[in-house]
């Protein structure tokens, strides 16, 4: 499947690879992110972006997105045992919550998340 763009009012189309993860992570923003949320029939909420804000910082601290283990270990350890649970990010992100933060958040895709 061939790179994709996004369409924003008044902005420059925003490439997306063929998984739709951004191709230039200075292309995002929070239109962006709620955009690529609007496409996989998420609103985002406070608790949408407390995670996603949380997963950017991950990537700032370690320049890799996280896998499922190591994110549910991360937000555990910064935003308590409740939200750490795949469950709850689950409930907020649909099935591949790894997946779905990394591309939401404007990061690459994780390398050990299929």
């Amino acid at each position: 499947m061939p790179d994709s763009v996004l369409q924003l009012p008044e902005r420059s189309p925003v490439t997306l690879d063929k998984d739709g993860y951004l191709r230039h992570l200075h292309d995002w923003d929070t239109e962006v992110a709620e955009a690529l949320a609007s496409r996989e029939g998420i609103r985002l909420t406070p608790s949408h972006w407390e995670v996603i804000n949380l997963v950017q910082k991950f990537y700032q601290e370690f320049e890799i997105s996280p896998a499922t283990r190591a994110l549910v270990r991360y937000v555990s350890l910064h935003l308590g045992t409740e939200k750490g649970k795949s469950l709850y990010l689950m409930t907020l992100f649909g099935g591949k919550p790894a997946l779905t933060i990394s591309r939401l958040g404007g990061l690459p895709r994780p390398a050990n998340c299929f």
